[in-house]
């Protein structure tokens, strides 16, 4: 075999397994923020490749109507685009109202403050690459608090209770990882039944031995592949950090997200190749790597049937 040979049998496993994939933390626009892509742009590329399905996220807003409006004008985009709300200003913080209404309009995902994060307020002073709060462009952003002297608020009490009864997944969020795990420990106790880590990599300040204690209460892992990626202007990490954070949790507690769509970098799909390439370098089998970017965020955000139909086109097209 040559080794161009080699080098076209790779690509088509890389292409095999983007077939079926789930990208649930996706930054398309329209957004305050500059992107890259809109959310029909992004469905458009997704569905080229195969994937089963998107989840969009705004710091700003929830993306449920405009999903909805994918679905009904434009029948022929087969990945199958939804999205989630994220508990910063805009939105009016905890508001228990807009997660019910995300979850009534198909939302997937509930992400504690993320840009309006008491945390993430502070750690942004001194990042390197800061990201501050979009709601500055207009006015001062306003920390959102969770928890307070080590207990959840009550009216985050109240978010976690919607998210029990609407069967929502919640994620951390940029909350400090001290604040995720009183969190996610009162939301087991409330009946919350999928609790999400969000990039335990940066950010939230989190240690290995955080990543496998969280997964072992049951959580999955989500890690955003732009961080770990050559040619990514968000790249904080390596390649031998990635399988460090996957190894920690353990593959069946992964997801692997692109966390793209920003200006400047490339696309969400091309993220999510590029990080099945990584994962193929690190030693991960395709069963493996097929668990990190479809079957765990199905499992997780309630799209299995997302998933069957995808592998069951590429199926009729092969035949």
């Amino acid at each position: 075999m040559t080794t161009n040979d080699t080098e076209d049998a790779r690509a088509r496993r890389v292409e095999d397994l983007l077939i079926g994939a789930i990208d649930p933390h996706v930054h398309s626009g329209p957004s305050i923020a500059p992107r890259g892509l809109d959310h029909v742009a992004l469905a458009r590329e997704a569905s080229a490749a195969g994937f089963a399905a998107v989840i969009t996220k705004d710091h700003d807003y929830s993306g449920v109507t405009t999903a909805a409006l994918i679905a009904a004008n434009f029948p022929e985009l087969t990945t199958k685009v939804y999205s989630a709300i994220v508990l910063n200003n805009v939105v009016g913080g905890l508001n228990p109202w807009a997660v019910e209404h995300t979850a009534a309009m198909g939302g997937r995902i509930v992400f504690m403050p993320t840009l309006a994060a008491a945390h993430h307020l502070e750690w942004e002073k001194s990042s390197s690459w800061a990201h501050p709060a979009s709601t500055q462009k207009m006015r001062a952003a306003a920390a959102v608090p969770v928890t307070e002297n080590g207990v959840v608020r009550d009216d985050a009490k109240e978010i976690l209770d919607v998210v029990a009864r609407t069967g929502l997944a919640l994620a951390s969020g940029h909350l400090h990882v001290r604040e995720t795990w009183v969190l996610f420990e009162e939301a087991k106790r409330r009946g919350v039944k999928t609790l999400v880590f969000t990039h335990p990599e940066d950010i939230v300040q989190a240690s290995l031995d955080d990543v496998r204690g969280i997964a072992a209460m049951g959580a999955y892992v989500e890690h955003s592949l732009c961080m770990f990626l050559d040619g990514s202007k968000f790249k904080t990490r390596t390649a031998e950090d990635l399988k460090a954070q996957i190894d920690a949790a353990g593959v069946e507690r992964t997801i692997l997200c692109s966390d793209l769509g920003q200006v400047g970098v490339f696309s969400p799909v091309e993220g999510v190749r590029r990080g099945i390439r990584l994962c193929l370098d690190l030693g991960y089998d395709d069963a493996q790597i097929r668990r990190m970017v479809s079957t765990n965020a199905a499992r997780a955000f309630g799209l299995e049937a997302d998933v069957a139909a995808a592998h069951e086109r590429a199926s009729a097209r092969a035949a």
